[in-house]
């Protein structure tokens, strides 16, 4: 059996924001699909999430694993803030997908930007948020439900681009038939309960739409960060391949859903950060 993607994304600028720090990448021939969110000021952000995409793009059809092309597009980040004043200090998050036409899919994962998936009924987030919040909730000082509300959930205890190397997540996958997955940043999930998604990813069946109408969602609770969405839909189909489409504004159709949160902040871990320098360029 091959199994098909097809794929839609939308991202928007959100409510408050002046411009859109997120990025992201779908590449039908290589199988690889990623959400950056961009942080550092005046045009840091956008550089960062857009020169981590491409250094991905490039050191995953150099061969990379996920993994070390996560590394790769670190390092990318890293050297364009020392070697421009006016970058310093940027970062962005990453969290990026490698699929093949068998259903495997291996996610590389740093930062808050966050990978879930929907299969038959469930909704389940399969990444863990490099944030403060959920550092506490791991403690025991936290739970999910005060997270949700706690003012300190933007801010985010690992990104790309502060130093050279990077820890990076990997998570696999098997995919079947009828699965869809999810790819967002945080501007997406501080406006919507996990609930709300999942409600709006279980109604609308075309990914594009379900795209579209979640930044919507999102707009309409308030939009106070970028968002960008992806969802991946697994279809059974011995042509293979991905199916894309991508959509820069949102549609008409408005769902309001209340919620609200501060742009995303980096903040020094509540426990000590395990550093990996592994692949440098």
């Amino acid at each position: 059996m091959s199994l098909r993607l097809q794929v839609g994304a939308a991202t928007d600028v959100g409510q408050v924001r002046d411009h859109n720090e997120d990025d992201y990448l779908v590449d039908d021939d290589l199988g690889l699909i990623a959400v950056a969110d961009g942080m550092g000021g005046h045009r840091g952000g956008e550089v960062a999430s857009a020169a981590a995409l491409e250094a991905l793009r490039v050191a995953f059809v150099a061969g990379a694993p996920i993994d070390e092309a996560v590394i790769a597009a670190n390092d990318a980040v890293h050297e364009q803030s020392v070697a421009d004043p006016n970058l310093r200090g940027m970062g962005t998050t990453l969290t990026a997908g490698s699929f093949d036409d068998e259903g495997h899919v291996v996610l590389g994962h740093v930062g808050d930007s966050r990978a879930y998936l929907s299969r038959d009924g469930t909704f389940d987030r399969v990444t863990t948020d490099h944030s403060l919040v959920e550092e506490l909730i791991q403690a025991g000082e936290l739970t999910p439900e005060e997270a949700e509300r706690d003012p300190r959930r933007s801010q985010i205890t690992r990104a790309l681009g502060l130093e050279r190397g990077v820890l990076v997540d990997v998570i696999e996958l098997d995919l079947s038939d009828g699965d869809r997955l999810l790819l967002c940043s945080d501007g997406l999930t501080t406006m919507l309960s996990e609930d709300a998604i999942a409600t709006f990813l279980a109604d609308e069946a075309d990914p594009t739409a379900a795209a579209v109408r979640l930044v919507d969602a999102a707009n309409a609770a308030g939009g106070v960060d970028n968002i960008t969405v992806i969802v991946i839909d697994v279809v059974d189909d011995d042509a293979g391949g991905v199916d894309s489409v991508d959509v820069d504004a949102p549609a008409d159709e408005v769902i309001p859903v209340p919620s609200g949160d501060e742009p995303t902040q980096l903040v020094e871990p509540a426990k000590p950060r395990r550093r990996w320098f592994g692949l440098r360029r």
